[in-house]
């Protein structure tokens, strides 16, 4: 049966496009003539010959056909055809001669392939008739279409899928949701293949949607985000407008049900209890309480607030913003031995309400919080404690400045225990009594030097000095009036010899270290040791100050050039004390003007008003001075360098040269031999067994044996000459590591003088034996000119041997 409602209902298209396209064709042949789609040739109409045209048939195909044989699409004819089979049928453009096949006697069009509107609605084609045996054009080539005629093969489609809206809860009624829109590939403009409906396939009980538009709108109004927060909705699209027979497409559209501020917040319970040590410090956190609510996102947001006046006092309650939750703090120290529980009305409410759910019920709740102190072992309190603490500086040591007190807070009430922090009076100056709490003055007090003194009082228990308080107090020095006045500072006036009678000399100021509180108030007069005065006056002029003048004519410096002046300074006490000043008075010789001129022993003072020329100048010859002054030293620091480089020590330097030859054997003074011993210094000659020149030769010994002693030179075939070698290796270590000097080599040579002198050499260097050992007798004879050397040394030989007798 199925079978059969298919073929009627394909013979009914096909005789319904029939009735249509021949509807096409005779309105066409009516309006273009007997050559459809041709206009007459002029040249064929002048010569009164008939136009020939062709003659058009249906020109459709229905897309997806499924028969067998190939579907019959429509004919083409000429006018000019007479049936015999003269004329030659042919078709080029899309799908000819695959697609499209024309019979060529015939020109019957037929469709070999299944064809879909969807993927191509139109195929443009061209028909040509030619006669069969000359294969010429009999008709102009003429264009014409074959257009797929759509069934309803395509079902709705929903393209922008998957759907997401969403809604807030309790809205109304009708409420727009979104909006879906399904596509239909068929013709919209043929049929109702492409006209599509929408219905609600699941979620019916609480959305709707418009079966024209697709908007999906709320069907209830008492949509619950905190009991269901989400609905999957299935949407069906129907075409054939939604008539039997129909295509459908479906989709699933979730919508979110997002939150409002409908719920208040509620405390899971209805007290809470907390405890805290009475000494947590101000700030300290006691515990947290969270009110919960239903909603979510910003309709949690809530604060917290402390409802009785007594508890606002002692606590401070805080919304922590991550998690919500209301942070209970200590706003004001706690006693436990004045109140041991307290009770906080603590409330919740929403930041921010809507005020269309106001009718749901207050957004607000309530709950106690208990707050129990717990008792511990506190310090000592100072009750009531002042700061401020006086005594007079002249108070007695020992005396009592004042006293501090201070209590147990708790219940065992224990004794208390003061001393004073060393550290604020490291000098001690204060006392504390230990068990009464009495300050007394430890040293003589002086205002004048400390007028506070600051001071940390320590309180603690008896049996626990852990436990311990500090109370600063500062104390006061008060004035007493011990210290006389005295002259601002030291004065010194001058007065011209020619003074008036009556001229101001000096004004005098005075100063005391002493402060009365009802102020400072000084006398001046004359000292007692003045009293026979007649030069000069004083006058108190009462502001603290006084004036002093001349009182004779005229002064003579010759007679007398200075004058001392005593000034006695009383202060306004109590007791009244007392000092004596002296103003020094110089008489000087003054100009016409009345300006100084000289005073005692300076002969002119120069004048203060000197011209800016005569300062130039004055410093121009200054500056001029102290050059000169520089340049002198650079020259002689450069030529005492350059004396210095040249006196550099040399080895070639120490070498003594002298030509002179004595006066003779008589001749005793013609040359110092001290000069020439001071070059060598024998105290670096080291005695050994190399040379005993130290040890034996005698150099350190006697003087007067060395001149007496003169030694013959001995060959010695073990002589040692380290002394000399060192000594020389040290000077050319020094030379080399002096760098002023230039750099060069020297190079001594030292000779022997001759072994062909008939006279042994007289050097005591190298001599094995000492004086005494010796024996000069040999001097004798050689000759008068050594007479008198002979007679030395014998002579000295002699005494030597009475001695050694």
């Amino acid at each position: 049966m199925a079978s059969g409602l298919q073929g009627f209902l394909w013979t009914m298209l096909l005789l319904f496009c029939a009735i249509q396209e021949l509807g096409a064709w005779a309105k066409h042949t009516s309006v273009e003539g007997p050559g459809l789609g041709q206009q007459e040739d002029p040249a064929l109409l002048a010569s009164g010959r008939v136009k020939r045209g062709w003659v058009w048939n249906q020109f459709f195909v229905v897309e997806e056909y499924t028969g067998t044989e190939p579907l019959y699409v429509g004919k083409i004819h000429s006018d000019s055809d007479e049936g015999d089979g003269s004329i030659k049928y042919t078709i080029s453009g899309e799908g000819a001669g695959t697609i499209f096949l024309i019979d060529e006697i015939t020109g019957d069009i037929h469709a070999t392939e299944r064809l879909d509107r969807e993927q191509k609605t139109f195929y443009t084609l061209r028909a040509q008739a030619r006669d069969r045996q000359t294969d010429q054009l009999l008709e102009p080539e003429s264009e014409f279409i074959i257009k797929v005629q759509d069934i309803n093969d395509s079902e709705p489609r929903f393209l922008e899928g998957p759907y997401i809206g969403s809604v807030a809860e309790l809205s109304p009624i009708g409420t727009s949701v979104m909006q879906v829109m399904a596509s239909d590939a068929d013709d919209p403009t043929y049929g109702s293949s492409a006209r599509v409906v929408y219905s609600v396939l699941e979620g019916e009980q609480h959305f709707t949607v418009d079966s024209k538009t697709g908007v999906i709108r709320t069907a209830v109004a008492d949509l619950d985000r905190e009991t269901q927060d989400r609905y999957e909705v299935v949407i069906r699209a129907t075409d054939m407008a939604g008539q039997l027979g129909g295509l459908s497409g479906s989709t699933t559209v979730t919508i979110v049900v997002t939150d409002v501020n409908d719920n208040p917040p509620r405390f899971p319970q209805k007290m809470y209890q907390f405890s805290v040590v009475e000494t947590a410090p101000v700030g300290t956190a006691i515990g947290r309480v969270k009110a919960e609510d239903s909603d979510i996102g910003e309709n949690t947001d809530m604060t917290y607030q402390v409802k009785d006046e007594e508890a606002v006092e002692m606590f401070k309650v805080t919304t922590d913003s991550n998690t919500q939750e209301a942070v209970i703090t200590v706003q004001k120290p706690l006693d436990y031995e004045s109140k041991k529980v307290h009770t906080v009305v603590l409330e919740a409410l929403n930041k921010f309400v809507d005020p269309r759910f106001l009718d749901l019920g207050t957004f607000r709740d309530q709950t106690i919080v208990r707050v129990s102190v717990l008792d511990v072992d506190e310090p000592p309190e100072f009750r009531p404690l002042s700061d401020l603490m006086e005594v007079q500086e002249d108070a007695h040591i020992g005396s009592v400045v004042g006293v501090v007190t201070a209590l147990d807070p708790d219940t065992a009430n224990r004794p208390v225990r003061y001393a004073i922090d060393r550290s604020t009076d490291a000098e001690r100056i204060f006392d504390i009594d230990a068990n009464t709490g009495a300050i007394v003055t430890g040293k003589v007090l002086d205002r004048e030097t400390a007028g506070w003194h600051n001071i940390t009082v320590l309180a603690m228990e008896a049996d626990n000095h852990s436990q311990v308080s500090r109370a600063s107090l500062r104390i006061r020095i008060l004035d007493v009036n011990d210290n006389p006045p005295e002259l601002a500072t030291p004065y010194e006036a001058a007065v011209c010899e020619d003074a008036k009678p009556g001229q101001l000399i000096q004004t005098i100021s005075v100063v005391d270290r002493d402060e009365p509180q009802s102020g400072h108030r000084f006398y001046f007069t004359l000292a007692p040791e003045a009293t026979n005065n007649h030069h000069f006056s004083l006058l108190d002029i009462k502001d603290n100050t006084a004036a002093v003048h001349t009182q004779r004519v005229s002064f003579n410096r010759q007679e007398q050039d200075v004058y001392l002046l005593p000034i006695l300074v009383v202060d306004s006490g109590p007791p009244a004390l007392s000092s004596t000043g002296t103003l020094t008075i110089r008489i000087c010789g003054c100009d016409s003007s009345g300006a100084i001129q000289s005073c005692n022993s300076t002969a002119y003072v120069v004048s203060a008003t000197l011209s800016p020329g005569a300062l130039i100048a004055l410093l121009v010859c200054i500056l001029i001075l102290v050059v000169l002054i520089l340049l002198i030293l650079t020259l002689k620091r450069h030529h005492k360098s350059h004396l210095t480089s040249e006196d550099d020590e040399d080895m070639r330097d120490n070498v003594i040269k002298y030509n002179d030859e004595g006066g003779g054997e008589q001749d005793t003074e013609a040359y110092d031999m001290s000069a020439l011993r001071s070059l060598y210094d024998f105290s670096e000659i080291k005695g050994g067994d190399g040379g005993g020149i130290a040890a034996e030769g005698g150099l350190s010994g006697n003087p007067a044996s060395e001149l007496h002693s003169l030694p013959q030179w001995v060959q010695s075939p073990d002589l040692d000459f380290s002394v000399f070698r060192d000594y020389i290796c040290r000077k050319v270590e020094q030379a080399d590591e002096d760098q002023s000097v230039p750099p060069y080599d020297s190079f001594q040579t030292y000779a022997f003088e001759g072994s062909d002198s008939p006279v042994p050499s007289l050097s005591s260097i190298n001599t094995w034996s000492s004086s005494s050992e010796q024996d000069f007798s040999y001097l004798g004879g050689w000759g008068p000119r050594f007479r008198q050397l002979a007679a030395l040394y014998a002579g000295r030989r002699a005494e030597e041997e009475a001695d050694a007798s």
